[in-house]
Parts: structure tokens; sequence; C-alpha cells
């Protein structure tokens, strides 16, 4: 069992047992949950983790995979509760990480050639505005 606190900044000092919660900064951090005192930050975004309140307790998505670490702890946080999860092997964790590096990669050049492929404005054509386009539309010239 964990509990959970909303702050703006993320303690110096973990409290085992407490995720910490910064919506301004789009961050979560707790103590490990095997209690080896390791920090584990959870950035909260469309690429990371995703935070879920609903009221009373908090749960991360996805797990949390602490292979870097030398617990290897591998755990869910759901509704203020830990569940454990299998350890990995060096291969599934490489394949994770590969997964992580795609998923990201696809997300921000998607954020990009959206962005860049809006069209835009002709200086040298004339805009149609509300009126043209809704005569047209019934077949009459404004």
């Amino acid at each position: 069992m964990v509990t959970h606190e909303f702050v703006e900044h993320i303690p110096d000092q973990l409290e085992e047992g407490v995720v910490y919660v910064s919506i301004p900064y789009a961050t979560a951090a707790h103590a490990c949950c095997c209690g080896c005192g390791q920090e584990v930050i959870t950035p909260l975004s469309p690429t990371d983790w995703r935070l879920i309140f609903d009221g009373i307790s908090v749960s991360l998505d996805p797990s949390i995979g602490k292979w870097s670490f030398r617990c290897r702890s591998h755990y869910f946080i759901r509704g203020d509760r830990v569940q454990w999860a299998g350890q990995f092997t060096q291969d599934e964790i490489k394949t994770v990480r590969d997964h992580d590096r795609r998923a990201k990669a696809n997300y921000f050049a998607d954020k990009d050639s959206t962005s860049s492929n809006k069209a835009k404005p002709d200086p040298g054509k004339p805009q149609r505005g509300f009126w043209r386009n809704l005569g047209r539309w019934f077949n009459i010239l404004v």
C-alpha cells in the first residue's frame, strides 16, 4: 500500500510509501517500493507515464521497471496499491526500451509533421470568407 501527496515540488527526501505528484512539473516520484531507497522519477507525458487520479487513489501506467537499479524491481501502482510484476530478462528489457524509444520518436515525428503540414494562406490569393463559402454551398455568388 502507498499513499499519495500532491505537491508543487518533489521533496529532497522521499518518504517510503508515498507517491509525490507534481502537476505543475508533470512528474511523480517515490522511493522504490522494494525498500532499497532509490528515488523513482516518473515523468507524466503521452510518451512516458500516465497518472490516473480517481478522487481517492492514484495509479501510474505503465508498470515501473527499474532495470538499472540493483534491485531490478518491476511493479505497478494501481489504486494506491503496489502490484508486483515478474522480473524481465535482458532481452525483454531491451525490447521494452526499444519500443519506448520508437514510440517517443513516432509521437514527436507526428507532432512535427502535423504542425508543419498545416495549410498556410497564400498572401497573393484572396481568402474566402464565411459568407462567400456559405454562398458557394448554396450555389450562389456572394
